[in-house]
């Protein structure tokens, strides 16, 4: 990997950190069973959420589980973001999830949330390549 695209990756990952702890600081302040004490420990939860998922995901398709689209791929995908808010409260003491069900909860305000952050943004002229 040549430096330019080791730059983008990491401007990229602090771009997905800043935005993700952004939103997990507006469904914290919803109160739908996520909890985060600041900014800061947001933006390493969101970090921690956006690694171990692209983890997760590439070992799904590595054992052969298809990313599918539409509902089935919706409620994957909540179910993927609600574990991982609950292993990033085993991870980080700022932040609290109230059992599966919170979780699940603050993972579809999470994903209504960032859908509409990334109409905004793609509005404005700066799609989410993240």
């Amino acid at each position: 990997m040549e430096a330019g695209q080791l730059t983008n990756a990491l401007v990229g990952i602090v771009l997905a950190g800043i935005i993700g702890g952004i939103v997990l600081k507006i469904v914290s302040s919803l109160r739908l069973g996520l909890w985060v004490r600041g900014f800061v420990t947001a933006f390493i939860a969101a970090i921690i959420i956006a690694i171990v998922g692209a983890v997760v995901r590439f070992a799904l398709g590595a054992i052969g589980v298809p990313n599918p689209g539409g509902i089935i791929g919706l409620v994957e995908q909540l179910i993927v973001t609600a574990v991982l808010l609950m292993i990033a409260d085993k991870l980080l003491a700022g932040m609290t999830v109230d059992g599966f069900k919170g979780a699940i909860i603050a993972a579809a305000a999470i994903s209504v949330i960032s859908w509409v952050a990334g109409l905004f943004l793609t509005a404005m002229g700066l799609p989410l390549t993240v």
